[in-house]
């Protein structure tokens, strides 16, 4: 919903050919402009995103983004299909690109080399028992790096590494720039995309850190859940209904959730997961087992594409 085209009636009726009759505040018109994005939500059959809580979270005026009194009215319309990832391309018993594979039952003894071999690469301080957190992403304000920023100096006295891939604003690539000087043996910010580098991160972290403004769906959590992981994430769109929050009475979850948008909150979650990590370490290891058996291929969402296309030919 951030990005919905908008431009001056006159550049679209010149693109598409339309007439004034489609530029009315009921159809393609968005106050004085057009808005692209607006015209497919009026005139579509059904509206699809990319999860369930996000398609209850855009009928409001936060996550709407002006259009929430539409999605309000084709709310009938509306249904949330949550995204899948490549489970061949992203499978740590095959992968080519990380340093040893594994699988739910080995991931006790292989994973760990993963972590002690990024570390060799990074230039971290090798410790394969020290908990390694994950974050690979776009740098940007949508993906909460303003929470990170108001805590990670807190954070990083913490017994904890971590280790960054991304590009974004520049403000955020020179403060992990920063910390990656100040805490050389415990952090490492790698601003540069790479693929080979984002799956060696996905196998040899213990936590991958996801706090979100806004996320439709998200991917990072699902390769994450996929290589044994863990997911800390805000309970924002696809993240709340991907990541299943851990529950240590019960023993349940596949990751750490917190709620409002708040850097503190975020951090204690952090700790929280630190905490499971280095005193609860049979609950950690049955929680990384629950999420490598977790199921987000392709195959569910695309039955369920099917049944809504079979449904509209109907």
């Amino acid at each position: 919903m951030k990005f919905q085209g908008v431009w001056d009636v006159e550049t679209i009726q010149d693109i598409v050919g339309l007439s004034d009759y489609y530029f009315t505040p009921d159809k393609l018109r968005d106050y004085k402009d057009g808005n692209y994005l607006k015209g497919g939500l009026v005139y579509a059959d059904v509206i699809t995103t990319v999860s369930d809580t996000y398609a209850e979270e855009i009928k409001t005026p936060f996550y709407g983004e002006g259009l929430d009194g539409l999605m309000n009215a084709r709310s009938n319309s509306l249904v949330g299909i949550v995204n899948g990832i490549d489970y061949n391309e992203y499978n740590p018993a095959k992968d080519k690109l990380i340093f040893k594979n594994y699988d739910v039952k080995t991931f006790k003894k292989d994973k760990v080399q993963n972590k002690i071999e990024l570390q060799k690469e990074l230039g971290l301080k090798e410790d394969p028992d020290k908990m390694m957190i994950g974050m690979v992403g776009r740098l940007t304000d949508q993906k909460g790096l303003d929470l990170v920023a108001c805590v990670l100096e807190e954070m990083c006295q913490d017994n904890v590494q971590f280790v960054v891939l991304g590009t974004g604003e520049e403000r955020y690539e020179n403060m992990f720039r920063h910390f990656d000087w100040k805490y050389a043996e415990d952090f490492s910010a790698n601003i540069c995309y790479s693929n080979e580098l984002s799956h060696k991160i996905y196998a040899a972290c213990d936590a991958f850190l996801m706090p979100s403004l806004f996320e439709p769906c998200g991917l990072s959590q699902l390769m994450s859940l996929r290589y044994g992981t863990i997911p800390i994430v805000r309970e924002t769109g696809g993240l709340k209904d991907t990541v299943i929050p851990y529950n240590e009475y019960e023993d349940t979850g596949t990751g750490f959730s917190f709620i409002n948008y708040n850097a503190h909150e975020m951090m204690n979650t952090v700790r929280y997961a630190e905490h499971i990590y280095y005193d609860n370490k049979k609950s950690w290891n049955a929680m990384v087992s629950r999420a490598m058996r977790e199921d987000f291929s392709w195959k569910a969402s695309a039955k369920q594409y099917q049944k809504l296309y079979d449904n509209l030919l109907k």
